[in-house]
């Protein structure tokens, strides 16, 4: 009886629904040992189809349907194998097996039954949280085909606040990518840009032909980049009509216009995240590393002139706290030292969180994502941007700051220059490799 125990445990983990062919319900075993080679079946597919076709099993993984469904067939082994490993037991007739193996035979049973069923119960938990995240932010649409070979992602960093009349874009930046390649290109475009140029043939553009506030002479704050979301968002949303059913709001496309304007690449989709939202995302991925070159202040009241804390010098861990005035701390620097620090930050988030990291605290990243990130790219594109950032991982960022150390005064910018220096660092870099390979 104790190596009838012992057998009945161990075939209940190699094929779930064994135990009960040999020695209990046979219709219940038969029921089991199917659903097990069915989920073998699945596995084996999966698996090949991640070897041949990676980006497919990344974007079923990634969109909100697919994600529900995973969650139910988790839900419908955790349960079946908790019935199983039960009956189990109750088959193994402890009682009878020779004393000295009763607790080994009962713990053994019951480690596998919480490996087993447990891990399955806790995989359906996150694919819900993640459909839930996914659904959340994501639309659904069509994706979007690459322009020129490339993707480009306008990200905004709003600023928002209960003391705040609207948004503004407190740091500007676009990420351009090599469909191919995953290689990237950030670009980084001070909010104080004035007499901005508008996408031909947009509602701004029409409304602004000389650019951006050049017609008021740029003596009302209206001239500056950051401007363009607060002006059409509570003033003129009316040029933007279709914004809100694209997942989108006319602030946001105004800014689109305005980026597209400046650099000269067409923008398909874009993401704004609020800064209290980035503080609550690092802070639920466990803070971020960086090298602080120049120790950077926290300041203690609104005038930004009183210093309560330090920040670095040295390599710092930050939390979202911390990160977030390393990001924004004005007390004797400059918008361009700021920028510089956002990109740093940008980089660093790039590198340190891993798929690991972030399936670890994915409750909290998704509770932090769902109330501060907005975007219009789609479910359908998420697993081919999954698996293009894994390749943008493995490669070093290219950084275009559209600063006067690159030769652009803000205050009087010369557009032609900027979309030279931005179409030089977007352009492909030659590889070394001259096989063909």
């Amino acid at each position: 009886m104790t190596r009838r125990a012992w057998v009945l445990v161990v075939l209940n983990i190699l094929i779930p629904g064994s135990a009960q062919l040999l020695a209990g319900n046979r219709r219940l075993g038969r029921f089991g040992v199917g659903a097990t080679f069915v989920l073998w079946a699945l596995i084996i597919a999966a698996g090949l189809t991640f070897l041949l076709s990676r980006s497919t099993i990344l974007t079923i993984a990634s969109m909100s349907i697919s994600l529900i469904a995973i969650a139910l067939v988790l839900a419908f082994y955790a349960v079946l194998w908790l019935i199983l490993t039960l009956d189990t037991l109750r088959l193994v007739r402890l009682i009878k097996a020779a004393p000295s193996a009763r607790g080994w035979v009962a713990g053994l049973a019951t480690i596998l039954l919480v490996a087993t069923s447990g891990t399955a119960a806790y995989g359906a938990f996150v694919a819900t949280t993640a459909s839930n995240f996914v659904s959340n932010v994501f639309i659904t649409a069509p994706p979007k085909p690459a322009i020129d070979g490339r993707y480009n992602i306008m990200l905004l960093g709003g600023d928002s606040g209960p003391d705040r009349d609207g948004l503004r874009p407190d740091s500007i930046t676009v990420v351009s990518i090599d469909a191919a390649t995953g290689a990237a290109t950030m670009i980084g475009l001070p909010r104080n840009m004035e007499y901005v140029p508008f996408s031909e043939g947009s509602p701004l553009a029409a409304a602004y032909p000389n650019g951006y506030g050049a017609d008021l002479g740029c003596e009302v704050s209206v001239c500056l980049l950051n401007s363009v979301y607060t002006e059409v968002e509570l003033m003129s949303p009316e040029m933007y009509p279709d914004a809100v059913a694209q997942g989108s709001e006319p602030g946001i496309e105004g800014m689109r216009d305005a980026v597209q304007g400046i650099t000269g690449l067409s923008i398909q989709y874009y993401a704004l995240i609020d800064m209290q939202g980035f503080l609550d995302l690092v802070d639920s991925l466990g803070g971020i590393t960086v090298d602080v070159a120049t120790a950077v202040p926290i300041h203690s009241d609104e005038t930004f002139t009183t210093v309560a804390e330090w920040i670095g010098p040295g390599v710092v861990h930050l939390d979202g706290y911390h990160a977030l005035w390393y990001a924004r701390s004005r007390h004797d620097t400059s918008d361009y030292d700021r920028m510089a620090r956002q990109r740093q930050l940008e980089e660093a988030l790039l590198e340190q969180f891993t798929p690991a990291n972030v399936l670890s605290q994915l409750q909290g990243v998704a509770a932090a994502g769902t109330r501060v990130v907005k975007t219009d790219i789609p479910q359908a594109s998420l697993g081919y941007f999954v698996d293009l950032a894994s390749k943008t991982k493995n490669l070093p960022l290219q950084n275009v700051e559209l600063v006067p150390d690159n030769g652009v005064d803000p205050e009087d910018p010369d557009y032609d220059h900027i979309r030279q220096l931005v179409a030089a660092g977007v352009a492909p870099i030659p590889s070394s490799d001259t096989t063909g390979g």
